[in-house]
């Protein structure tokens, strides 16, 4: 059998591409499956992460009724005589006498026996000292339980872990969090043509994936070492084989940039059969991006460890990021799938036939309108640098203008919310 025609019936017999949304459930089911176990981390350590288990709070919050103003708990009618000074951090003695008050300021304890708070402001002293003044007649101090009572669940397990949270958390009496630990990731980038300093030149094109993929795999949660992105990568099987193997060693999840087709020099395909991986998804009926990949491997360890192959073009590799590894770190994370955002399309985006057309978009956050950018070519990162996200315009579809449509964001900071 002539090259060609091998190639033809490898052509034919290759299943079809898995339909977008159909690739990003099945990818997101498999890192679920795979979730990454739980560790304890101290609060100051725990930004980022994901709650492996609920947060609850560990007494009623406030545990004890404390003042919400500066003034005067007071007993009975007055005019009252004053008898102390509660100050927060200091347990007061009751107040058991009518007609006396002790000056309290805000976030104290309020003492036993007061009977209502005398705001400041409002108050005034009598010729021999004592506070005299009227009370508002709703309680000027918070109460036991108010924001939570002990044992309440206040946050579910798969909660990422933000500054707000933290915060909770140490309200509630914690120093450590139950999370999961975080994925490791590293970076092989294919490509004899790559240079990795200096502008273009002799037919040798600069690498943009190198240095992007790893902060946008920050974003999603992952630790990223220098040491983990390696490249380029000879074009020989063997340089493949020696260098996807090594990666796997100490990652969860190892991206490729380039070698996902079938060419004279793509060598990614033989390299994951070498090492017995077997596909999730194998292309995505997907514009730009096609034929991204995710494949999965079961180590020596009995752990399983993941590889996405990330088209060379560099928008097709974040198409292929936002698509396939998006959802699965989320899985590995046991964070709930993605619910993507809605805008409305401020200009008309085309379709792409069968395929999902992913289209970037600059988000007006206050209109709730998405415009497409210039410059989206499947090798350019200008309209990318540009923009909020990708419209997702499904097969079958053309986008109009005034037509509501999922987005699909960009990967943010930990902590930060999309519009």
């Amino acid at each position: 059998m002539s090259t060609e025609t091998a190639a033809a019936a490898e052509q034919v017999a290759a299943p079809p591409p898995a339909g977008w949304e159909e690739a990003r459930s099945r990818v997101y089911a498999v890192g679920l499956a795979a979730a990454l176990p739980a560790v304890n981390r101290p609060l100051a350590d725990a930004d980022g992460h994901t709650l492996a288990e609920p947060l609850a709070t560990r007494t009623d919050l406030p545990a004890f009724p404390t003042s919400s103003v500066d003034g005067w708990a007071v007993r009975g009618d007055g005019p009252w005589e004053v008898v102390g000074r509660v100050l927060a951090g200091s347990t007061p003695a009751p107040l058991t006498t009518d007609g006396t008050t002790v000056e309290i300021a805000t976030g104290a304890m309020v003492p036993e026996g007061a009977t209502a708070i005398l705001r400041i402001e409002e108050s005034t002293r009598t010729a021999d000292g004592r506070v005299a003044g009227t009370p508002r007649p709703n309680p000027e101090w918070r109460e036991p339980g108010e924001e939570a009572y002990a044992g309440e669940e206040l946050l579910p397990a798969g909660t990422p872990v933000d500054p707000a949270l933290i915060g909770l958390a140490a309200s509630c009496g914690h120093d450590t969090l139950r999370v999961r630990r975080q994925p490791r990731a590293g970076l092989l980038v294919f490509g004899d043509e790559l240079l990795t300093a200096g502008p273009p030149a002799a037919g040798r094109v600069r690498d943009a994936l190198g240095p992007a993929v790893p902060a946008w795999l920050r974003r999603y949660g992952c630790q990223v070492r220098p040491a983990d992105v390696i490249g380029p990568v000879a074009d020989t099987l063997p340089a493949h084989v020696a260098a996807l193997r090594g990666a796997l060693a100490a990652a969860d999840l190892v991206c490729t940039t380039g070698g996902t087709m079938h060419g004279p020099v793509d060598h990614l395909h033989p390299t994951l059969e070498a090492l017995g991986a077997d596909y999730v998804v194998n292309t995505v009926a997907v514009r730009p991006g096609f034929p991204m990949l995710l494949a999965r491997l079961a180590g020596a360890d009995g752990r399983v460890r993941f590889v996405a192959g990330l088209p060379g073009n560099p928008q097709s590799a974040i198409v292929a990021l936002v698509s396939l590894v998006a959802p699965l770190l989320a899985g590995l994370q046991g964070r709930p799938m993605p619910v993507l955002p809605q805008a409305t399309l401020a200009e008309p985006v085309p379709g792409r036939g069968q395929y999902t057309h992913l289209a970037l978009v600059r988000v007006d956050r206050a209109g709730g309108t998405a415009h497409p950018v210039r410059h989206v070519g499947s090798a350019m990162l200008r309209g990318l640098a540009g923009a909020d996200g990708f419209a997702v315009i499904r097969p079958g579809t053309s986008g109009e203008a005034g037509a509501r449509v999922p987005i699909v964001p960009l990967p943010l900071l930990p902590g930060e919310r999309a519009w």
